[in-house]
């Protein structure tokens, strides 16, 4: 794919669209719990959609040409390419405590605070684990690379685990609270779907 010069550019992405209402437009799309994001159509972009970071807000540019059902989808999917492009910038040990905390704070009331979270290699079969009696998380290599709100979301899972063990309905209440719990599920389980983890414990399982 041909890359665009724009500083922090997603790349581009070969598109398929019909018809759309709005030639030229820029307007504001604000998916929830994300930054703010500016879509532009453009006359002259006919077969590729890209995307970058400009300050605080995420830039998508789309051909003039795609309808809003198309312009949606592919908003979703450069947002997650640009995650994945920034989680590439793996955070150390240390910095996977303070992200942990700072997660805490957010979804559980600071109730859950890990003595140590940090990168494992021989976690193959599971995203994360924890030792609650040592109060230890452990993430699996596999989620490096992965959106941002995909590694925060197991995070957040094993956070829940140091205050109920097991996948019962206390637990599955708790997880509600990170308001992209169900995406980031979608996410994983594409990924396990794809073959390379073989299991993702349901809200069912007790």
């Amino acid at each position: 794919m041909p890359a665009d010069p724009s500083p922090g550019l997603a790349g581009e992405i070969p598109a398929r669209s019909a018809t759309a209402p709005q030639r030229g437009a820029i307007r504001p799309f604000r998916p929830a719990a994300t930054s703010p994001v500016e879509v532009r159509r453009s006359d002259r972009r006919r077969r590729t959609v890209s995307a970058y970071r400009e300050g605080d807000r995420t830039i998508v540019l789309i051909p003039a040409r795609m309808s809003e059902a198309e312009e949606h989808r592919w908003v979703g999917v450069m947002l997650d390419k640009l995650a994945a492009q920034e989680s590439r910038r793996v955070l150390g040990d240390g910095a996977l405590v303070e992200r942990a905390a700072s997660l805490s704070d957010q979804y559980l009331k600071g109730r859950a605070r890990p003595a140590s979270v940090r990168w494992v290699t021989n976690q193959n079969t599971r995203w994360g684990s924890c030792t609650p009696a040592e109060g230890s998380i452990r993430l699996s290599h596999r989620l490096q690379g992965m959106p941002e709100y995909v590694v925060d979301y197991v995070l957040v899972h094993e956070l829940a685990h140091l205050l109920v063990p097991g996948h019962g309905p206390d637990f599955w209440r708790l997880l509600e609270a990170y308001p992209r719990t169900e995406r980031a599920r979608g996410y994983l389980e594409g990924v396990v779907a794809a073959g390379r983890l073989p299991h993702l414990p349901t809200a069912r399982e007790e």
